[in-house]
């Protein structure tokens, strides 16, 4: 199996990662604010992956540069920034709209990466993401309707720095090393994530913030948010793209909604419909679809 392969694989288990705790985070952020939750945990892998760095990794903290500390930053904020648009946008619209329209990044994703890293976009790529945007409404929506509404703009934001996100990762992820560089950029979310939620969120006298965090809701949540869904996920994320497209990165994305939407029906006793299921259906199929036909075509 070649390294393309074993990359999109590795993005598929993150993926699974990501859809399978949403749950467990879900619970977590009604107790403790989503702001200071996201600021504890990627200041937590950060300072997870700093420590692997220093014990197997030493050299590469050689390598740490100023170029490279900006280049962290860009990804850090862009990263900051997705969450926040989607966590504010969640106050104005519904979860439905919010899972939608983040992932209409698997069609921006191809017109960015076009523009900045001359990818061109083929035929199948274009197929590959509009199966996965038909699947992702109909997953999300199960036969209603698409109603706007204002915070609808906000997660638009939202999904379009996750995809600057996915590109801009696309060129530099090749330069720097790969853990050095995620725990960069996980340090910048976790910084900007605290900052913004002191500004912004009601978190109360410490007493209380203790309180939240000795919840054992939000103690498991941090666990596996700070180890597998971050620290390792965006190191695994780091590593990949080296050796895998943004436009096919986006695509495997898309199946985090089917992952969540799996463990929903499994432990959230809720009810997947044939809509949502045809929906899950189209996603998989174009993330076949991307895997199979990843040359372009002229």
């Amino acid at each position: 199996m070649n390294r393309s392969r074993v990359a999109d694989l590795s993005l598929l288990l993150v993926a699974m990662m990501w859809g399978s705790t949403f749950l467990i985070v879900q619970h977590a952020v009604r107790i403790l604010p989503p702001l200071a939750f996201n600021g504890i945990r990627f200041l937590g892998a950060a300072l997870l992956l700093a420590i692997m760095t220093t014990l197997f990794y030493r050299r590469e903290w050689k390598e740490l540069r100023l170029g490279m500390l900006g280049h962290a930053s860009l990804l850090g904020l862009l990263l900051f920034l997705g969450y926040a648009f989607q966590t504010v946008g969640l106050l104005y619209t519904t979860t439905s709209n919010a899972g939608f329209i983040t992932g209409m990044s698997v069609i921006l994703v191809p017109f960015l990466a076009l523009f900045l890293l001359r990818h061109p976009i083929s035929r199948y790529t274009w197929l590959s993401a509009l199966l996965a945007v038909a699947g992702l409404y109909l997953l999300a929506f199960a036969g209603s309707s698409l109603t706007l509404n204002r915070g609808d703009s906000l997660v638009f934001l939202c999904a379009i720095a996750f995809a600057l996100h996915v590109v801009y990762m696309a060129i530099y992820a090749p330069k720097y090393p790969a853990l050095l560089l995620a725990t960069l950029q996980m340090t910048v979310v976790g910084l900007l994530s605290l900052g913004s939620s002191l500004l912004f969120e009601e978190i109360g006298p410490i007493h209380q913030l203790t309180d939240s965090l000795l919840q054992p809701e939000v103690l498991w949540a941090l666990v596996i948010s700070i180890g597998p869904t971050s620290a390792l996920a965006f190191w695994i994320q780091t590593v990949c793209q080296k050796f895998t497209s943004p436009s096919r990165v986006a695509i495997i994305f898309t199946m985090e909604p089917v992952f969540a939407a799996i463990t929903g029906v499994l432990f959230g006793g809720e009810v997947l419909g044939i809509t949502a299921m045809i929906g899950c259906l189209c996603i998989l199929t174009g993330m076949i679809m991307a895997e199979l036909k990843s040359s372009p075509t002229t």
